[in-house]
This record gives structure tokens, sequence and C-alpha cells, in this order.
């Protein structure tokens, strides 16, 4: 297969992309909410807590299950475990899992005078390609969420933003889906005239997954 039929093949690929996005139009657009908005806290240090308030070891057990991998007590060397700059070779060395079924059994023959079938080479460079574009990563990145929560560090998770991620342009990667971890949020509330403060269990969502949905 020479450039220009291949220039044509790569054509009419892009153009059955095109025609198949009435089919994401009808379906449920995840929430692009997550993260949790930034809390608006009272600045008074009154309401924060205090070093005796601070007991590593009693803070463990009200907390329960501490997973490493989401949260830190201290601050973590790398802040920063995805990246924003990522280049179409970065995202082709890092997808994962299986090849989406829609890109694995698109037909990449050419009807050109006689039928013409591209090169097992051809095809799987193409699958590659179509996969690095739509694929839509998860980028982690640590977030100090305050002496008020604990632990403070948090791995908070977003989708690719850097461009679109669909053939024409106008989907974009939005997250589909999240978990949730446990933190220890401090609290502070008037009674009787008194402060009273403590920790209290509160969820947090974490994105796991990012998908390829429209823009609005």
């Amino acid at each position: 297969m020479d450039l220009q039929q291949c220039l044509v093949s790569v054509y009419l690929l892009l153009m059955s992309f095109a025609q198949c996005q009435h089919y994401y139009l009808l379906r449920p657009i995840p929430s692009d909410t997550l993260p949790l908005l930034e809390l608006k806290e009272d600045p008074d240090p009154i309401y924060d807590p205090r070093e005796r308030d601070l007991n590593e070891t009693e803070l463990r057990s009200a907390l329960g299950d501490f997973d490493s991998r989401f949260l830190s007590v201290s601050p973590p060397q790398d802040r920063y475990t995805g990246n924003e700059d990522l280049d179409e070779l970065d995202l082709q060395q890092n997808l994962a899992g299986l090849m989406p079924k829609d890109i694995k059994n698109l037909d990449f023959d050419v009807q050109w005078g006689k039928k013409r079938k591209a090169s097992k080479k051809l095809k799987r460079r193409l699958q590659m390609w179509l996969w690095s574009y739509s694929f839509c990563p998860v980028l982690y990145a640590w977030n100090d969420l305050g002496s008020r929560f604990w632990p403070r560090f948090v791995r908070a998770g977003s989708c690719y933003s850097k461009r679109s991620c669909s053939v024409p342009e106008g989907m974009v990667c939005k997250p589909a889906k999240s978990t949730h971890i446990t933190l220890l949020r401090w609290r502070c509330v008037q009674r009787r005239g008194a402060l009273k403060c403590a920790w209290i269990p509160v969820q947090y969502p974490i994105i796991t997954e990012c998908k390829c949905s429209c823009a609005n």
C-alpha cells in the first residue's frame, strides 16, 4: 500500500469515527465535579487542631484503614505523579489494559479499484495511533488539604486535558469512575458558650478512571 492509499485509509477511518459520535450523545455523561470543590475554612487559628490533638497513634486508630497509595502524613517527595505535558509517544507508552473493541475491530481495508488489504504492520500502527489519541489517563498529584484534615496530604486524580480525545475534535476526557477514601476532619462547634472540637470521619472522592465523553 503506497502513501496515497494509506492517507485515504486514514481519512475513511476518521470519517467512520465522526459518524459514530451520535452514540456518545445518548450516553449519560459522568460527573465532572471531582475532586471536591475547595472548602471555605474560617481562617481564625482558634479552629485549628493543637499539637496535643495531632497524636499520630491515636489518629491512625480513629481512622482505621490507612491507604498509603492515596494518603500521606508528611509531604511526599514527589508531589506530581502525573504530567499534563505528556506527548503522543508518552501516551502510547502509558496505554494500559485491553485495546477497545471499537478500535480493534475497525476495517482498514480500502476500496481502491479493487479492494486492497492493509498490511498487519500498518493496521497495528493505525490502531495504536487511534488508541493513544482517544486514551484518557488519570493524572495523579498530591494535594495539601491543610491542618484541619488528617492525613493532610491526599493523592488526587484528574483527567488528561491537553487536547480533545476524538476525531473530529469536540469530545474531552472526563471522570468516569471514582472511589472514596476516609479522612479525619477537625470540626469545631459552639456549645453552651464554649468551643467544642473533635476529629470526625469524612469521605473524599478520588478519580480512578477517565473516559472520552461529550464536552457539554
